[in-house]
């Protein structure tokens, strides 16, 4: 089967996401009925906006990702299918996750819970993507790419240190600091569109346009 209609259903999952995110943020409340005021925006809606962005950050890197390593697979099949299906279960999860822990006032089991959220993300993209090159093969497109995928295994430790720096914080601001700090900081890691996939698909693309790889070499040691 082609990629065609897995995209463009997972494009239209991420765009509905990312319209129930902005939905949910709050309008400025005006004192007094006084003129608005950017400190009516802060005072409303100003920490809800850092959060939605950082999720906005999140939803944006997985289409980033999701757009590249596709253009790097010929076919799909059902595992394949059942793999994405799980990867936009726990994204459609990002809206509930992120009010959660914006209306509790950022609390220890919402931020918790939120990082869980974003560790059962990253652990079914990397799920997907190894389904992937176990069907297309260790010497296929994306195999090359991928390398040692050094991003990807240092993300979820980076997300478990959040996730325990905000359960041994209780309810100290300090923990919940931290926590928010590892979320940010993954972000940061990913948030420039991957080099490893674009480097190959620039190597390998032919006069005509298609990608042509060799398959009698070893996959390529990919450090990033």
């Amino acid at each position: 089967m082609k990629t065609t209609r897995l995209e463009a259903f997972s494009d239209g999952v991420l765009a509905i996401i990312i319209t129930i995110m902005v939905l949910e943020l709050k309008t400025p409340l005006t004192a007094n009925h006084e003129d608005p005021s950017l400190s009516d925006l802060w005072r409303t809606t100003g920490v809800s906006l850092l959060t939605y962005l950082l999720t906005f950050i999140y939803i944006g890197i997985y289409w980033n990702n999701h757009h590249h390593m596709f253009t790097l697979v010929k076919r799909v099949n059902g595992a394949v299918l059942w793999a994405n299906l799980g990867l936009l279960f726990t994204l459609s999860l990002f809206p509930f996750t992120n009010s959660w822990a914006d209306e509790s006032g950022y609390k220890q089991v919402p931020v918790c819970v939120f990082g869980v959220n974003l560790l059962l993300a990253g652990v079914a993209y990397y799920l997907l993507q190894t389904v992937i090159i176990r069907q297309e093969g260790p010497n296929s497109p994306l195999a090359h790419a991928v390398g040692r995928d050094l991003k990807a295994k240092l993300s979820p430790v980076f997300y478990i240190c959040g996730i325990v720096a905000a359960m041994l914080g209780g309810e100290s601001r300090i923990g919940i600091s931290i926590a928010a700090g590892f979320y940010v900081l993954v972000a940061i890691i990913w948030v420039v569109p991957d080099p490893r996939i674009e480097r190959v698909v620039r190597d390998h693309t032919s006069d005509d346009g298609s990608l042509s790889i060799a398959h009698d070499h070893p996959p390529h040691d990919a450090r990033r």
